[in-house]
């Protein structure tokens, strides 16, 4: 009986040491991220706006959210069609057209004392050669970037900061998946990308704890009936 206990006393502490972490806070930063409609659905993109030169035709997107990296980035929300955006926009010799979808985030998501506007679209017309920050600053100024071309604000939201870590732990905000989902609920999400989390270890720690201590009841009501023999 004493192993038994002792199988128990371990498993015990390494589910005490493990609870803390389920409630840990996770990292993740605030930030416009940039996206690439391709064959009907939303791409992050691998290069900044600034390198990218969109053909005519073109739909892309921005999505002010708190994520910790690309696989749990919101996509931008709403319908996305090129027609829909720039129909009304005649094509003219030597110019390009790009369809831009700009989703200015939830709330929840907006640095302390700051509303986000409401999410809009755009049709930018600019030159042959024109990058996607081009097409931007077309339609959507002022934009904000920081010393290192990063891209920190769009038609002035938000106010301040740029890419800055914040706590994603404790219920105090969202996981991209999650808002998504919520989303998804009201109709106005297109989903995103992100790979699911794994089970809380606590979960089958627990169940190993519970398959001892039965193990042992029955152990310990053997050896009383052997004793009694």
């Amino acid at each position: 009986m004493t192993a038994v206990r002792r199988a128990v006393a371990l498993l015990l502490a390494a589910l005490v040491l493990l609870l803390p972490a389920t409630g840990a806070h996770a990292a993740g930063y605030r930030y416009w991220s940039f996206w690439e409609r391709t064959g009907g659905h939303w791409t992050y993109a691998t290069q900044g706006p600034s390198t990218v030169r969109p053909d005519d035709g073109a739909v892309q997107g921005f999505r002010f959210a708190v994520s910790a990296d690309s696989a749990d980035a919101s996509r931008p929300r709403g319908a996305a069609d090129f027609t829909a955006i720039c129909g009304d926009t005649a094509a003219e010799p030597g110019t390009k057209r790009v369809a831009l979808v700009l989703d200015f985030g939830t709330p929840s998501d907006a640095p302390s004392g700051e509303t986000p506007p409401a999410r809009r679209t755009a049709c930018a017309r600019v030159s042959d050669d024109a990058t996607t920050a081009d097409a931007l600053a077309a339609v959507a100024k002022p934009l904000r970037y920081d010393t290192n071309a990063l891209l920190c604000a769009i038609a002035g939201y938000p106010g301040k900061g740029c890419g800055e870590q914040v706590s994603t732990g404790s219920g105090s905000s969202t996981s991209g998946k999650e808002r998504d989902a919520q989303d998804d609920t009201h109709g106005d999400a297109d989903g995103k990308g992100g790979s699911d989390s794994g089970p809380s270890l606590g979960l089958p720690i627990g169940a190993a704890v519970v398959a001892v201590l039965a193990g042992a009841a029955v152990w310990q009501a053997r050896r009383r009936r052997d004793d009694s023999v």
